[in-house]
Order: C-alpha cells, then sequence, then structure tokens
C-alpha cells in the first residue's frame, strides 16, 4: 500500500485538507478592528470583543472534511482500483466544491469590507486537487499495467 506513489499523493490530500482548517483565508487590520475569515468561522475583534459566525462560512470547512474523509477511504481500497478511481472522480467534485465556495466567501467578504491579505488557506487546497489528479492518474496507469499483463498470459 505505501510503495505506491498514489498512496503518497493522498496522504497529501489529507494533509492539505487538515492544514487547511487552520489557517485564515483572508485577514484585514484597521484601526481597533480585525477581521478574519477561515474555513470554518468569520471572526470580528473590535473594542476587545470578538464575535464569530458559523454560517455559511462553515460549508467550506464541511468540503475539506469531507474530502480529507473519502481521500482516507480511498486509500484504505488500495485492493480495488476501480473503485478507488470512483472515490478520486468524486473527492475531485468534492475539492472543486470546497475551491469555489473558499473564492465565493472570500470575494463576499472582500466586497464587503475591502480586499486584506490573502491567507495560506485559500492555496493550499489547490495543492490537494493536484495531488488528487495525480492520484487517479497513477491508479489508471497501475490498472492499465494490470489489464496488459492479464492479456499476455
Amino acid at each position: 500500500m505505501w510503495q505506491r506513489i498514489q498512496t503518497l499523493f493522498l496522504v497529501l490530500v489529507v494533509i492539505s485538507m487538515v492544514v487547511s482548517f487552520f489557517l485564515p483565508i483572508w485577514k484585514i487590520a484597521d484601526a481597533g478592528k480585525e477581521m478574519q475569515l477561515y474555513p470554518l468561522h468569520f471572526s470580528t475583534i473590535e473594542n476587545g470583543v470578538k464575535t464569530t459566525e458559523y454560517f455559511p462560512f462553515s460549508i467550506t470547512a464541511i468540503l475539506l472534511a469531507a474530502a480529507a474523509t473519502i481521500a482516507i477511504m480511498e486509500i484504505r481500497r488500495f485492493d480495488n482500483r476501480m473503485a478507488q478511481v470512483k472515490l478520486g472522480t468524486l473527492n475531485s467534485l468534492i475539492l472543486a466544491g470546497a475551491l469555489g465556495s473558499t473564492v465565493y466567501f472570500y470575494n463576499q467578504v472582500t466586497g464587503q469590507y475591502g480586499y486584506g491579505q490573502f491567507g495560506l488557506s485559500i492555496w493550499i487546497p489547490f495543492i490537494g486537487v493536484a495531488c488528487n489528479w495525480l492520484a487517479i492518474r497513477f491508479i489508471r496507469r497501475d490498472e492499465k499495467l494490470v489489464r496488459d499483463s492479464d492479456r499476455i498470459r
């Protein structure tokens, strides 16, 4: 299982999804007011009072958790390559949804409060998408290799 390169790519998908939970997507600091958008919540600190909104911003965190869970399930299905390909395709759709919701909430917050600093959490899901795509590619290559070797017998 661990000797296959697609497993390492899937582990990178899981790591990138977990890391993106804890890093901000967007942040801005004005005089006496600080705002941060995370995948789970949007928080405002004004005059020492912190206000946190979870809905609808938590949709991004739910999609990131789903993508990490599906990647783990995909790793565990190493004995069935076609199931891995199907799970990888589903994971690509969920990752696209996570990226879409990240960009949507970023645009919504910047339209309301102005442009701030990008956080790393807006870029890390792209690493997950690329690693998921590479994992699917290598799983298909393994399946083709097995089918070609069965044909020779």
